[in-house]
């Protein structure tokens, strides 16, 4: 693998790094979670804070939603007339919110069983179907997947794993719905109607954490924290690791993201659980070239390192926006940052 020169936030345009503070009025404080992108604005939760805040493109702070006290706003996601939802995960519940943050409508997806109370699956990672009317939901707690339907009836689906921890959900170019099981290294996939496969990634205890589509194939990529790799895995469950150019051994993975020229961004970060030594956290691109490689090895795939200003971040989601800038959070400072490309 061949490495040009790191960029420096402030050493060009393209690549610049801006971290714009989101200031809670919350008296919780790290805990600044996922991200949801329209033409015009930026989405964030601020899940102990039961808070989603919306920024425009330049970063400022026009309006932060109260959600329901102890909800634990998390996942996001926007619909195809424009919608942002949003899952309260301690709640059970996914909600869609009206231009003023308001809570337009709910949909209660907790498993109900007769004689029994209902069992919260705390809905983590969410997204929308292929049909781009049912939203699907990782049940972290439960090891299922559910799905919302068009007529807002819910159905839940088991994993063949217990203790699965599912956190990530994505549509793949086959029309399945793919997602990460972070406890047991393993993808899933569902079909519409609720049929599930599961792959075991290669690397042990690699805690998978985002799936993205590529921009083209017909594969899905996503990023192993503990593994410090990324993957690809086609339609039939095949799975190519490639260890990720990591400055030091306590750094770990976080999220990834194409951006319109079909590089790939990955997060690292250093490990809050195990922060010596201190070092900087940055976001990687990798060379388009990245995604024609056969077989494992990265050798002559160019990247570039873009440090992040603060440090002791915890990096957690990125996502491009509709100009072709990049968007992530910083979990434990409470930012978010711009990649300008």
């Amino acid at each position: 693998m061949s490495n040009t020169p790191p960029l420096t936030s402030g050493a060009s345009t393209i690549g610049k790094i801006t971290e714009y503070a989101l200031d809670w009025k919350s008296t919780q404080k790290g805990s600044t979670h996922e991200l949801a992108i329209t033409r015009k604005f930026i989405f964030v939760t601020g899940q102990s804070m039961d808070k989603v805040a919306k920024l425009t493109y330049e970063g400022t702070v026009v309006a932060q939603w109260d959600m329901p006290k102890g909800s634990g706003p998390h996942g996001m996601l926007i619909d195809s007339q424009d919608r942002l939802w949003v899952s309260l995960e301690f709640a059970g519940k996914v909600v869609r919110l009206d231009e003023q943050g308001c809570i337009d409508e709910e949909v209660d997806v907790r498993i109900h069983a007769p004689g029994a109370e209902p069992i919260n699956p705390a809905p983590h990672g969410i997204c929308l179907g292929t049909d781009n009317e049912s939203i699907w939901f990782t049940g972290k707690r439960t090891s299922t997947i559910g799905k919302i339907n068009p007529d807002r009836s819910v159905q839940h689906f088991a994993l063949d794993s217990l203790g699965a921890v599912p956190i990530y959900l994505q549509t793949g170019p086959d029309g399945c719905v793919w997602g990460t099981e972070l406890n047991t290294g393993k993808i899933l996939s569902i079909t519409s109607l609720g049929v599930v496969r599961e792959f075991q990634i290669p690397t042990a205890n690699s805690r998978p954490i985002a799936i993205i589509p590529d921009p083209k194939g017909e594969f899905m990529w996503f990023t192993q924290e503990a593994g410090r790799k990324i993957g690809r895995i086609d339609m039939t469950g095949r799975i190519l690791e490639y260890s990720v150019p990591t400055l030091q051994p306590n750094h770990i993975l976080a999220s990834l993201a194409f951006d319109h020229e079909m590089n790939l961004w990955v997060q690292v970060y250093v490990d809050l659980n195990d922060p010596v030594p201190a070092g900087p956290d940055y976001i990687l691109r990798f060379d388009k070239s990245l995604r024609s490689v056969i077989g494992t090895e990265l050798t002559g795939v160019a990247y570039n390192t873009f440090p992040v200003p603060s440090r002791e971040v915890m990096l957690h989601r990125i996502r491009p926006d509709w100009d072709g800038n990049l968007w992530f959070t910083e979990m434990k400072t409470d930012r978010i940052g711009k990649v300008e490309l």
